[in-house]
């Protein structure tokens, strides 16, 4: 059912996942020039050229597949208990992906950021968390209405 608000949760927790891609999660800058920290890796400005010089593979695979899962979690609409279930997992593994980035942000800069800033992309994960948690509680008044209902049979 697309017309239920849990679907536009979803959506949106899909696109702030997906937003990862776009904006750095941490700039710090250093005598060499500027590293841009992101989920595809470490992008360096070296003499006014951008070089990427760390690539986080599996950093970007996780991303992606987070994103899709919350899109897949749509369509499982039909059974509102396995979509509540599959929706508190996502819910564990998101905040779990935002702690494997933070340590990821920490161990790419090796020291603290002194002279650099937090992008965009640091509170992405923790906007698509608040998304799915949203949806559970859509999903749950929706199953609170089909049981009133079936109460009135």
């Amino acid at each position: 059912m697309i017309q239920r608000i849990q679907t536009v949760y979803f959506f949106l927790a899909s696109l702030a996942l997906a937003a990862l891609f776009l904006f750095p999660i941490a700039t710090v800058f250093e005598t060499g020039g500027a590293k841009k920290i992101s989920v595809t890796g470490i992008t360096q400005t070296i003499d006014g050229n951008v070089v990427q010089t760390e690539n986080f593979l599996l950093l970007t695979i996780i991303t992606a597949l987070l994103a899709l899962n919350s899109l897949v979690l749509i369509f499982l609409y039909k059974n509102r208990k396995q979509q509540m279930i599959f929706t508190y997992v996502h819910i564990v593994v998101v905040i779990a992906y935002s702690f494997w980035l933070s340590q990821t942000v920490k161990n790419a800069t090796n020291a603290i950021l002194e002279i650099g800033d937090y992008g965009i992309g640091v509170g992405l994960s923790s906007i698509a968390v608040l998304f799915l948690v949203l949806a559970a509680k859509g999903i749950r008044r929706d199953e609170k209405l089909i049981k009133s209902a079936d109460r009135l049979r």
